[in-house]
């Protein structure tokens, strides 16, 4: 009996030590927030107790502290629901800055070449060329009408007649880039451009993994055809949207892009 109350003590005041060893490492974890909290506390006390000794005049500190108190709701929302909110706005707007300039560097390395090689494969570009060239003052109406004519959509694209051999080629040079990409952390802010360079990505692997594109069977041409589609219209709704971001934000980025627009046969790079 007197071996099992000793075990039982022996145990209790191990488990004691765990808990106390346990709480001093999250106090030491926290010691900053924890002793910011306690010096204002202090702080608080210590200029109380300051304008007691000096007026001697409790109820006037009474007064004044359940007015304190009544006012931190307010306090509350105001910093919640305003100053944080207005600080949210802040933030998403410089991650779509920077989210814009990743953008930038897909179309520069990939996706201008890519949609020039994908329209001049498709038999229905005229159907949208027009469209895009017409577009001059890239409004919001502008641009959300071309959007939900990108989205309904359907190139005329047979890979058989396209060089899938220079497609893969050109895709493999850029597979470190693509991957660097969608390692950044700002594409969480933009769903779609995710989307964009996960197609793109997979087109290149199925590419990739194709030891010659000669004796492929009719259905994996057709796979093919699809995955390019996918990349196809990705890339030209993101197109539009990166337009409008340059003509409102970058004139001069602008004036480039429109020389050097895809989708213009006659485009280049010359001022006339």
């Amino acid at each position: 009996m007197k071996a099992s109350i000793e075990d039982f003590l022996r145990k209790l005041e191990d488990g004691l030590v765990i808990d106390l060893k346990r709480i001093w490492e999250k106090i030491k974890k926290y010691r900053f927030e924890i002793t910011l909290i306690l010096s204002l506390i202090l702080s608080s006390v210590a200029v109380y107790l300051i304008h007691y000794l000096l007026f001697e005049d409790i109820h006037h500190i009474g007064i004044f502290m359940i007015g304190d108190i009544a006012i931190m709701p307010i306090e509350v929302l105001i910093v919640t629901l305003i100053i944080h909110r207005l600080l949210q706005v802040r933030e998403k707007r410089k991650l779509m800055t920077k989210l814009n300039i990743v953008i930038g560097a897909f179309f520069s390395e990939v996706g201008e070449e890519l949609v020039k090689a994908f329209s001049d494969a498709d038999e229905n570009i005229g159907a949208i060329r027009n469209k895009i060239l017409e577009t001059n003052d890239w409004s919001n109406s502008e641009v959300a009408h071309l959007s939900e004519i990108v989205d309904s959509y359907e190139p005329e694209i047979d890979c058989r007649d396209y060089d899938l051999e220079e497609l893969r080629s050109f895709l493999f040079k850029r597979r470190v880039f693509l991957l660097r990409l969608l390692e950044n952390p700002n594409l969480l802010e933009n769903d779609a451009f995710t989307d964009l360079l996960w197609a793109v990505t997979h087109l290149q692997e199925e590419l990739y993994f194709r030891e010659d594109f000669v004796s492929l069977p009719e259905s994996d041409f057709a796979h093919l055809t699809l995955d390019i589609k996918r990349a196809y219209k990705a890339v030209i709704k993101e197109w539009v949207l990166y337009m409008k971001h340059l003509h409102d934000n970058y004139p001069y980025l602008f004036s480039l892009a429109t020389r050097m627009n895809p989708f213009d046969t006659n485009a280049s790079i010359i001022v006339k």
